[in-house]
């Protein structure tokens, strides 16, 4: 099955009147949108009574749920110190989304930092093994979702991020589709671009893998250096469009999980990608 939702509470969900996380399970439920992620973006922090009064309207309206772990993880970083740092963020996280009764939790890998981009690749392969080994212990199911990114300082090409998936059985691609175009500045023009993307991937991690990745989508100003802003899909400059990847998606018989990133407007345009398969329950 493929899970469509957005990032975060949208405009609208505040416009109906709704204000905390755990009412955005009906929400989407009565738009017809069956995913939701939760962002720790700047720090895990969730008590017990909340994540669990999320987990139960959440699977009351069969809605999934994941998160985004804090922003600030660098797995490039040479100091061991902050390596130890974002494994914990990575490992609170888990945790979390483990509370709300998700599984998945989006990555950001690295940053080039004062050295070379291939020297600060390798350095983040090492330190993701070890993410790999402390999360070893974990007894239950979860996806440790690794992000491609959209500036060209940080690591994160489609290349770099299948690469770091062969570390570890439980690492998936995270693959942000405006970041993508963003690093390309505008590379991403039609079916074909998406193609070469899912053919690639399908190629070096196998079809279960490939098909079970987790997805952000939105349309994304970018210049010289990559990313600059998110944007809705009323944008008609920048891109991505949505439509030949879902065509694929259908084609390809695939179950991602996709996670609308729009400025704002991310339940509106996760609906709009929804109406864009014509398969959306049959993945």
């Amino acid at each position: 099955m493929i899970r469509i939702g957005p990032s975060g509470n949208s405009d609208a969900f505040y416009a109906s009147g709704r204000k905390h996380t755990y009412q955005e399970a009906e929400f989407l439920h009565s738009l017809g949108l069956n995913a939701f992620e939760y962002s720790f973006g700047r720090g895990v922090s969730m008590s017990d009574d909340t994540a669990s009064k999320i987990k139960s309207e959440f699977s009351k309206y069969d809605i999934a749920i994941s998160a985004h772990a804090p922003y600030y993880t660098n797995f490039a970083n040479p100091d061991p110190e902050m390596i130890k740092k974002s494994i914990s963020y990575v490992l609170q996280s888990i945790s979390a989304v483990n509370r709300m009764g998700g599984e998945r939790v989006v990555v950001h890998p690295a940053a080039c930092g004062k050295v070379t981009r291939a020297e600060a690749v390798a350095e983040t392969k090492r330190n993701l093994v070890l993410l790999g080994e402390a999360v070893d212990g974990i007894d239950y199911g979860f996806k440790v979702c690794l992000e491609t990114m959209g500036k060209l300082n940080q690591i994160g090409t489609v290349e770099e991020v299948v690469d770091f998936c062969l570390i570890h059985k439980d690492f998936y691609p995270c693959f942000d589709f405006g970041h993508i175009n963003s690093y390309m500045r505008g590379g991403l023009k039609g079916k074909d671009d998406y193609k070469r993307i899912l053919d690639y991937t399908i190629d070096k991690l196998g079809f279960e893998k490939a098909s079970n990745m987790h997805v952000h989508f939105s349309k994304i100003q970018y210049g010289d250096k990559g990313e600059i802003r998110h944007l809705t899909f009323e944008d008609t400059e920048y891109g991505p469009e949505y439509g030949p990847l879902a065509e694929l998606f259908d084609e390809y018989k695939m179950s991602p999980y996709i996670v609308c990133e729009s400025n704002g407007t991310m339940s509106d345009d996760a609906l709009a990608m929804k109406n864009m398969h014509k398969s959306i329950y049959k993945g």
